[in-house]
């Protein structure tokens, strides 16, 4: 069978209707500029391994190895060592903004060579460094994959990914990552969803607050921030302020489509112009029978001939013409496209035809 048919194709799919996200505090669509994560990076050596280091003859891990040791007082040549229980990994770790030193960070372990597991390794002390390259963090300790790795030669079993590990509270942090909260008595807060009308709601709401013109938006994605005079010396007391007060939030009308799972989500602002839709689908059905001659009994020469016999059968339903008229909100549109009775696939397919058309106002996003 082939074609589109509704009797041999089942899928199931959820229609998500998104709506504007009224009362939004503004510390959950924006952040203070310079206050985020930073991210630390660091080259080092698991030792302790049963057997599945780096394969004998790695490089980068001899090399590493023989350094380490002449750091500490012992001199190799780095072609004589024959390791199985060392491999070379890279270290990964995000650095809090406002740590002190002291402070303890998890960190997670990557190999990068061909070690076949680092369960039960350690690893030794790794600096970590920005990307300024300053060492901001050193790292250190056993490694917990959540899994093992066990069998021989013929036949191994394992559990999770057996190469990357993590480390709880596996790193120190040494330098703190400087940061003036407010230069010049001002601070600028970014839009995680850059947006004109959201940046203008949050300086009328501020502004609003405090009774004083302390917001301005400079962007769709920049707020600039003023700090009043009784806030000069207490900028956290004023974010703090800040980011309690609410707003409504915009969001510019979009359709995202999923075609592999038949998703379909809209904005509430989505409409259409008017336009007629007809919607149909088509069923071609091939079935093939056997026709089997024989010969008659005691015929010389006789021989069964089987012919094959093909039938052919489409099955078309019946379209239907629906006029949409322009609508202008969400539910005006599912419910004027439910008269044609169509599936999810069928309104994917429908919906892009209404955007080639033109008359869907609205941003259409397949992924």
């Amino acid at each position: 069978m082939y074609g589109l048919s509704k009797k041999a194709l089942f899928v199931v799919a959820f229609l998500l209707v998104a709506t504007i996200c009224e009362g939004a505090r503004i510390k959950d669509i924006a952040f203070i500029e310079g206050v985020r994560k930073n991210y630390l990076v660091g080259y080092g050596l698991v030792v302790g391994l049963n057997g599945t280091g780096d394969k004998t003859g790695s490089v980068q891990t001899t090399t590493s190895v023989a350094n380490m040791l002449k750091r500490l007082g012992i001199t190799l040549d780095p072609k004589r060592l024959r390791l199985k229980n060392t491999a070379a990994v890279m270290v990964t770790a995000e650095l809090p903004p406002f740590v002190s030193p002291g402070t303890r960070i998890d960190v997670l372990v990557s190999s990068i060579g061909d070690a076949k597991s680092l369960q039960g390794g350690t690893l030794v002390a790794t600096p970590l460094k920005g990307p300024d390259g300053k060492v901001y963090a050193v790292a250190q300790g056993p490694i917990s994959i959540g899994g093992f790795l066990a069998g021989g030669k013929s036949a191994k079993v394992a559990k999770n990914h057996q190469t990357a590990g993590r480390i709880p509270n596996g790193a120190i942090v040494e330098r703190r990552v400087p940061l003036n909260l407010a230069q010049a008595g001002q601070l600028s807060l970014i839009l995680k969803e850059p947006d004109f009308t959201t940046a203008k709601r949050i300086e009328d709401s501020i502004n609003k607050s405090f009774g004083m013109p302390v917001a301005q938006a400079l962007s769709s994605g920049t707020v600039r921030l003023s700090l009043p005079e009784g806030f000069i010396s207490k900028p956290v007391e004023f974010i703090a302020s800040i980011e309690r007060l609410s707003v409504e939030t915009d969001t510019p009308s979009k359709v995202v489509i999923n075609e592999k799972t038949g998703t379909i989500v809209m904005g509430e602002n989505v409409s259409i112009s008017t336009v007629a839709i007809s919607h149909g689908d088509i069923t071609v059905e091939i079935s093939t029978q056997y026709l089997i001659s024989q010969p008659t009994p005691f015929s010389e020469g006789g021989q069964t001939v089987v012919q094959p016999q093909e039938e052919v059968t489409v099955e078309e339903e019946k379209a239907r013409l629906v006029l949409l008229p322009e609508s202008v909100t969400l539910g005006d549109v599912v419910r004027m496209l439910n008269l044609v009775g169509v599936t999810p696939r069928d309104l994917i397919a429908i919906l892009q035809a209404i955007k080639a058309a033109g008359a869907l106002k609205a941003e259409l996003e397949i992924i």
